[in-house]
């Protein structure tokens, strides 16, 4: 049976809500292209139409994820606005649109001003992060947007629709900041959705999931057909430099492993799956949930890669817990120790030892998998000293044999903790474009902002690099064939490390590169099949 979050007083008919999910802004040096399956309005359109409502997702990405448009120092992925705005059916009574980035705040508002202009008199609600942590602004910047949604989006999209296919007033549904004449107002609190197994499944069939599984385009490295999931949501912990209590408070809840290996068994049926992103914020919480998971993709014999890209706790993951990841056919892992400064980290509540995490990095690497460290320079009262610790962190990393670190600048992300201080004390001036832009730098190579009241840019961006030299020199010194297996991973296309994917997107980003590197694989795979041929015949 389809699981249902809302459960109705009295039937109605709900007319069509159409889902936007936006172009894609990076910074013209981002060293890896993002383009990733839209999973927060897939979740939304399962769980719309599990409830009866008729439902379209509109995904600027997926319909082109090659055309690339420059905007200054940016480039803009998707389909153009208009083109959005044409793809939305006429009879739409409620359109949502997603903006989970606050970098692409203006990218966002410029397409919902054209949504406006085709569709007028259609209510637009405005969901995300990024609207949840900036909600009063979002709706005194953009006029044409009628709410902002906090929080998870499931239930509250369920009971807009509802809403507003029996005439109500928005202040009745929870969990929205909604436009009024005496100025936004916040309707009633919505909590946490308590069992996350109630949530249907995301509507991938809506999605141009071709376009992403036939091109390799997705969060984790390129291993395939890949499929994004989620298996649990929120995170305990409070670092100031983190929006996630404010997006989902700080409840850490997890789906059953059952119920996680039935939507991966779902996923290599229908599209053919040969790997799994898992998207979660923090996954490894609970040592027995991910040792139950794993055993169970054991037990049921699914032969599939997954991979956990966007960090993780280090405190569960020893010896047996990595060795079981790998047995299960993770392959990829991403942890988070952000700074090798422990003044830093009692700074910023980053509730982890080093020391631990260095053991955990190393059970990981003995295990077979393939491990990453996310770093951050420039934390407002950081000082040069303390950068210098992360550099010097960034070489054990070498030593223990991990396979790559990513150290970007701080960014005061609205929602964070950091972000409120950096306000109240001045540091941060009025929110607009250039701000937003500024937060793009995290993932540019070529620039670097600065919130640090001892470290300007051009300091912050020598200690990335510098991290970054020290960490990738070594590590080539001691493993001199990486740099042979980077080639490579470009030539084949079978990636095993963020590096390969990094050096991958920056040559394939451009047209040029996706020609030059389309007819060196064309050329290898004739040799392989001469040489399978030559073979057989002997």
């Amino acid at each position: 049976m389809t699981p249902r979050l809302v459960q109705l007083r009295t039937p109605v008919r709900a007319g069509r809500v159409t889902l936007v999910r936006g172009p894609m802004q990076m910074a013209a040096g981002n060293h890896v292209t993002l383009a990733c399956p839209p999973l927060g309005v897939a979740s939304l359109a399962g769980a719309l139409r599990a409830h009866d409502v008729p439902v379209t997702l509109v995904d600027a990405v997926g319909l082109d994820p090659f055309r690339v448009i420059t905007r200054g120092g940016f480039l803009r992925v998707g389909i153009d606005d208009d083109a959005i705005a044409a793809a939305i059916p006429a009879d739409t009574m409620l359109i949502g649109v997603s903006c989970m980035f606050s970098e692409e705040w203006p990218l966002v508002r410029a397409t919902i001003e054209a949504i406006a202009r085709r569709h007028p008199g259609v209510p637009i609600v405005l969901g995300g992060e990024h609207a949840t942590a900036l909600p009063e602004h979002a709706l005194a910047a953009c006029p044409h947007v009628a709410a902002c949604a906090l929080g998870e989006g499931e239930q509250t999209i369920i009971e807009l629709a509802y809403a507003i296919a029996e005439g109500a007033s928005l202040d009745t549904v929870p969990g929205l900041v909604i436009r009024a004449e005496g100025g936004p107002t916040r309707t009633t609190g919505r909590r946490r959705i308590a069992d996350l197994t109630s949530i249907p499944r995301p509507a991938w069939d809506l999605v141009p999931m071709e376009a992403y599984l036939a091109n390799g385009l997705g969060y984790g490295v390129d291993r395939g057909r890949s499929v994004p999931l989620l298996a649990t949501r929120g995170c305990p912990y409070r670092c100031t430099f983190c929006s996630s209590p404010t997006m989902w408070t700080t409840k850490w809840s997890a789906r059953s492993p059952d119920d996680v290996l039935d939507e991966m068994l779902d996923g290599v049926e229908r599209y053919r799956a040969r790997n799994f992103d898992f998207y979660d914020l923090t996954a490894v919480i609970r040592r027995d949930w991910i040792l139950e998971l794993c055993r169970k993709i054991v037990e049921r014999g699914l032969r599939v890669t997954w991979q956990i890209p966007a960090g993780t706790r280090s405190e569960a993951i020893d010896h047996e817990v990595a060795t079981w990841l790998r047995r299960a056919g993770c392959t990829n892992l991403a942890y988070a120790p952000e700074s090798g400064s422990p003044a830093v980290l009692e700074r910023v509540r980053k509730k982890i030892s080093l020391d631990v995490m260095k053991r955990s990095m190393r059970d990981a690497v003995a295990a077979g998998l393939h491990v990453k460290a996310n770093l951050i320079v420039g934390f407002p009262d950081e000082t040069a000293a303390e950068a210098m610790q992360t550099v010097r962190f960034c070489r054990e990393l070498a030593r223990i044999g991990i396979d790559d670190v990513n150290v970007t600048p701080f960014c005061p992300y609205p929602g964070t903790e950091d972000f409120r201080a950096l306000v109240a004390k001045g540091r941060i001036g009025p929110l607009d474009d250039a701000y937003f832009d500024a937060l793009g730098c995290y993932s540019d190579l070529s620039a670097s902002a600065s919130w640090c009241e001892h470290m300007d840019e051009r300091a912050i961006a020598r200690f990335r690099w510098q991290a970054m030299a020290e960490f990738y020199g070594r590590s080539f010194v001691h493993r001199p064939r990486r740099v042979i297996d980077v080639a490579r991973s470009v030539v084949t296309g079978r990636q095993e490390t963020r590096l390969d994917k990094a050096v991958s997107d920056i040559v394939t980003r451009h047209p040029a590169g996706r020609r030059v590197v389309s007819a060196v694989r064309a050329v290898a795979r004739r040799t392989r099949l001469a040489s399978d041929i030559s073979a057989r015949d002997s």
